[in-house]
């Protein structure tokens, strides 16, 4: 039987300030999105007309779209982008399960000290520089494995998932090792099933950082083939190669579009993957933070 409080009239004012304050906060992180949005649409002469600021414009064109998919650029760094982001999280979730599991037992030898030399890590590093060594000397340079194996596991993400591993009962490991399954079976038929949430959650972790990452495609790819989404947004904001090479592919076009339109079609195509796949594991979001980031 539910019961219910009345709230006194003070209570519900408070309310609806609360509610009227998120709203603010939450039009304020959704309009730069949708200005982007709609400068991607914006045809040139309506941004000349108001001063390069539209928030509504009378007519829309999609001939944005249509130049940065024509040329090669765009869709090849789309290409790259998600194969390191696929590639990338499925190697880092495996990596950081296969450490964050054992390190959660207690009774496994030198336990605290492999935990301290994880910690440390967080701490201090050794630096870019020699770090762009360390790729340089195992042969990476130019390969989209040097996008991947530097940021193998996140410190932070490991003991995040250690922490949920440890919250798990133990009793359901018992009764998997009573049937016969050693460490790895019952890892990848009991902990794994049970482990949805925090996964999900990693993997959300590692694949926005995949997709978003930049600097590293800087540091070590030279070849123009090979640049994430990112990379090439950056280019393409800070120097004019890459529109060049799509006023190459769309001469006309591009002359009926202003630059602006074109970078912010491109930043709608860098983003929209990660819009639409972040409301699918929003429900595993909040639930595998706080399990994995409280030891009940």
């Amino acid at each position: 039987m539910s019961i219910q409080v009345s709230k006194t009239p003070s209570d519900r004012i408070a309310d609806i300030a609360i509610y009227c304050l998120l709203a603010f906060f939450g039009l304020l992180t959704l309009f730069p999105i949708y200005y982007v949005f709609i400068m991607s649409l914006t045809p040139m002469a309506e941004v000349v007309r108001n001063g390069g600021f539209v928030l509504w414009p009378e007519t829309f064109t999609m001939e944005a779209y249509k130049v940065i998919f024509s040329s090669p650029v765009v869709p090849q760094a789309l290409k790259i982008t998600v194969i390191i982001t696929l590639l990338g999280t499925f190697l880092n979730l495996a990596v950081t399960m296969l450490l964050a599991y054992p390190l959660s037992k207690k009774y496994i030898p030198g336990r605290s000290v492999i935990l301290m030399l994880i910690v440390f890590t967080m701490l201090f590093s050794g630096g870019l520089i020699p770090l762009y060594i360390v790729v340089k000397s195992l042969g990476l340079l130019d390969t989209i494995w040097s996008l991947v194996i530097p940021g193998l596991v996140s410190t932070f993400n490991l003991l995040i998932m250690k922490t949920y591993f440890e919250n798990l009962p133990q009793e359901v490991e018992e009764a998997a090792c009573v049937d016969g399954c050693g460490e790895l079976q019952t890892l990848l038929r009991i902990i794994l099933p049970l482990s949805m949430p925090i996964i999900a959650t990693m993997g959300l972790f590692y694949g926005v950082t995949h997709w978003n990452a930049y600097f590293s495609g800087i540091m070590y790819l030279s070849d123009r083939t090979l640049y994430p989404i990112q990379v090439v947004l950056r280019n393409m904001i800070q120097s004019p190669a890459i529109s060049q090479e799509l006023q190459v592919m769309n001469p006309i076009v591009m002359q009926t579009l202003p630059p602006e339109t074109i970078k912010m079609a491109t930043v709608t195509v860098a983003i929209l993957p990660v819009l639409l796949i972040y409301p699918f594991v929003q429900k595993y979001f909040i639930k595998g933070m706080l399990i994995g980031a409280i030891k009940g």
